[in-house]
């Protein structure tokens, strides 16, 4: 079982205008969703915790998985797994290799990493696809293989950044309930942030609506 994410009086400002603050605490298994239009600091949010703010911007506060303060930490050693909108594939590698780029070092062995790859593919109904190109796939499942991977890298809590948004009508709510499925059956604290109120809907978990303060 995963740690608590917790977002411990963290602002972040622009120009030394504030956009954004959270002070809350995820527990494992569960989502908190950040909603808001554009503009008002989403991204910036993760992008923080992440460890890849952009130098514009000011943070102050602590984000801690448990007791360990991962804005300490540099950004490979976070352990944040984050999904965008795109599901950002590398284009120069099959889909198997798109997996085993995020398995762990200490995975020894070929068929040990083989058998990790095979495993992740049969979760999400793609047992033949390990030497497919990722561009011949559709987006339900370009967005399947992102999840696996991040899954794989065995994030700490996963950070969701509008991750639905350029799915087809019929795709969404599928790939919803897949991402927050998986989530949960690992007890991954969930951070998503999204300005589409079915995400919060199907999310379930608590909401932070930024349009109410704005």
């Amino acid at each position: 079982m995963s740690e608590p994410l917790t977002f411990e009086k963290v602002e972040i400002s622009l120009a030394g205008q504030p956009l954004i603050g959270l002070d809350r605490t995820i527990g494992p298994g569960e989502v908190l969703t950040v909603m808001g239009p554009s503009g008002v600091g989403k991204s910036s949010l993760l992008a923080h915790a992440a460890g890849f703010l952009a130098p514009a911007f000011r943070a102050r506060g602590r984000v801690l998985s448990g007791s360990i303060e991962v804005t300490g930490l540099p950004a490979h050693k976070r352990q944040l797994g984050l999904l965008f909108q795109d599901p950002l594939l590398f284009p120069h590698l099959s889909v198997g290799a798109n997996l085993a780029f995020a398995l762990a070092p200490d995975l020894k062995g070929r068929a040990a990493r083989e058998a990790a790859v095979a495993a992740a593919l049969a979760d999400v109904d793609l047992s033949e696809f390990a030497g497919r190109d990722p561009a011949t796939l559709s987006g339900g499942q370009k967005a399947r293989v992102a999840l696996m991977r991040v899954l794989l890298s065995r994030p700490r809590a996963l950070l969701l950044d509008e991750p639905f948004s350029k799915l087809d009508a019929a795709l969404r709510g599928q790939i919803r309930k897949l991402v927050f499925g998986k989530a949960r059956a690992r007890g991954l604290p969930v951070l998503l942030v999204t300005h589409d109120h079915a995400d919060a809907e199907a999310a379930g978990g608590s909401i932070v609506d930024l349009t109410l303060s704005a």
